[in-house]
């Protein structure tokens, strides 16, 4: 290996924070997953507590005696968690604060350890990045590790309301998987790429396909989710564990929004791409278009989504027909990240493992 102009110790930092990063993302993954699974059952009972409500009249006591009490049943009032605090722009009144859950204390701290997670990466990228005095996705593994970083920032800024934060533990699933196999079976070592790569449109042509395959990562959750949604264990009653996950998702009104505006953010930002890629390649093998088999299969995804974009706009193709192209185009993508890269042999295969 040609390890000029490397930095080991830097290279070593680099991947301790991926590993780190790593091992926070999957903490956070299960203290989101404990969140979700446990928050729904609260909710419902809540919901049912307080309906209990039709059998008598409903009480509200406030005060520093006990916790304010909702319903009054068959079975005696419903008791709420609640908190009870003096307002101070009205003098003698009391004003309930609900208290927190367990529940969703856990959830807070998994989404704590996600922005956590996620700087660590970002310090394992740039790290990478300084030790090779170079654009740290010159790789398989760089390249995964910077599509991760874009999905995940795509997605706290999609995710940012609390609301939505059911939804993290379904986009760091895809991402932790594609993580892990970056790193057990595509690293690659600290060292400068082969000469085809040495060229400006490097950083730009990767760095804008990442962006935009992070983004679509969120969108084609959101459409799966938004299946499930719309399927019969959505229904009111359903029983079972995968029923009851998919209740506490929010409306699949929200979950399609959020796909289509995501997918409309990286549709133009993924074709630029395509079109960036295009430039180089007549630099480097003098032509636009050769269809080399991961340019082609890269222009069906954006093709896919092009068509998911118009059928979200057509009367009779929106809900799950829509829903359905967006999926495709999720997993063209997919399939164009590994079995392309890894696979199949193409001019693009340089950009391999080792």
């Amino acid at each position: 290996m040609n390890t000029e102009h490397i930095d080991i110790g830097l290279a070593r930092y680099s991947d301790w924070a991926f590993t780190s990063s790593l091992v926070i993302l999957v903490g956070a993954l299960l203290l989101l997953a404990v969140e979700l699974a446990y928050s729904r059952g609260r909710k419902v009972e809540a919901r049912e507590l307080v309906s209990t409500g039709a059998a008598g009249p409903a009480t509200v006591g406030t005060g520093a005696a006990g916790p304010a009490t909702v319903g009054t049943g068959a079975a005696g009032p419903a008791i709420l968690d609640r908190g009870v605090t003096a307002d101070s722009d009205r003098p003698g009144v009391v004003v309930e604060t609900p208290r927190r859950s367990a529940d969703e204390r856990i959830g807070k701290a998994g989404l704590s350890l996600v922005y956590v997670g996620i700087a660590a990466l970002f310090a394992c990228i740039v790290l990478r990045g300084l030790a090779t005095s170079r654009v740290p996705w010159g790789n398989m593994y760089e390249f995964i590790n910077l599509t991760s970083f874009c999905g995940l920032i795509a997605a706290a800024v999609v995710l940012r309301k609390p609301q939505y934060r059911a939804l993290w533990a379904f986009v760091l699933l895809p991402v932790l998987i594609l993580l892990a196999v970056s790193g057990k079976w595509l690293y690659s070592n600290a060292a400068p790429v082969m000469p085809a790569l040495q060229s400006y449109w490097l950083p730009i042509h990767v760095s804008v396909v990442s962006l935009g395959s992070g983004v679509f990562l969120v969108a084609g959750v959101a459409s799966i989710l938004f299946l499930l949604k719309m399927s019969p264990l959505a229904a009111a009653g359903r029983e079972g564990a995968l029923a009851r996950i998919v209740q506490r998702l929010p409306d699949a009104q929200t979950l399609d929004r959020i796909a289509y505006r995501t997918t409309i953010f990286a549709f133009p930002i993924f074709g630029f791409g395509v079109i960036f890629g295009a430039i180089w390649a007549e630099e480097a093998w003098g032509r636009y278009w050769g269809w080399d088999p991961k340019e082609t299969v890269a222009f069906i995804a954006w093709v896919v989504y092009a068509a998911y974009l118009h059928a979200r706009s057509t009367a009779g193709w929106r809900d799950k027909k829509a829903a359905w192209i967006n999926v495709v185009g999720f997993v063209a993508m997919v399939f164009n990240l590994f079995f392309i890269n890894l696979v199949v042999t193409g001019l693009h295969s340089y950009a391999g493992v080792g």
